[in-house]
């Protein structure tokens, strides 16, 4: 169990954005969970735009966890919680059928062939998204690594999950942007984005 004073170097009133432990929706909004937000630049800024949606990051590095909050903070969201938690666990951190959409946003693409299982797109992992994503849940990846997207295109057709679209050059203007991909387009690269629905039934 982590020590409550970990943030305190960063921050003041975390618990209104921090969650410990399991999450429980208390309101009618639908959910959006980003799995690995980084610091948070996407989720934020998407929570600032659609009050009528609520978000949740998970995120394992405290000091990205951080961050995400004071910019929460600093805009003062009523619609945001992080939850500092390991996606491997996401079923201990979420209901079943709880949740309406996830995010995969440029999560490590583990390139060495022995860590391809810790990828967050690996078959293990899909199987926990749609414990807790509900029946046309929807989940959507962006990543700037093509063999990375390749294989993860693979491991969805032995999932649940449909490929509803794909793009291999992916980019909408005015979109909110994970700090990673803003990066990216600045310097012309390529973003492979492809959504999936999930078909419980």
């Amino acid at each position: 169990m982590r020590k409550k004073k970990w943030v305190a170097p960063f921050l003041e009133n975390e618990d209104r954005y921090l969650v410990e432990g399991h999450y429980v929706h208390e309101n009618d909004l639908p959910l959006r969970v980003e799995i690995g937000m980084g610091m948070g630049d996407f989720i934020t800024e998407s929570a600032s735009r659609h009050p009528e949606i609520f978000y949740v990051g998970l995120e394992k590095e405290e000091t990205c966890v951080a961050r995400a909050i004071r910019k929460a903070m600093d805009l003062d969201l009523e619609n945001f919680k992080v939850l500092l938690a390991d996606a491997g666990n996401i079923e201990e951190y979420f209901d079943p059928d709880s949740t309406d959409v996830i995010y995969l946003h440029f999560s490590d693409p583990w390139p060495k062939k022995r860590n391809h299982k810790r990828r967050l797109t690996y078959p293990p992992f899909l199987s926990h998204y749609a414990k807790i994503l509900k029946d046309q849940g929807i989940l959507i990846l962006k990543t700037d690594n093509e063999a990375f997207f390749d294989d993860s295109l693979l491991y969805f057709e032995e999932s649940a999950f449909t490929l509803l679209e794909t793009d291999r050059n992916y980019y909408v203007e005015g979109e909110p942007m994970t700090a990673y991909q803003a990066k990216f387009v600045s310097e012309g690269k390529p973003i492979y984005y492809a959504k999936y629905v999930l078909n419980k039934v």
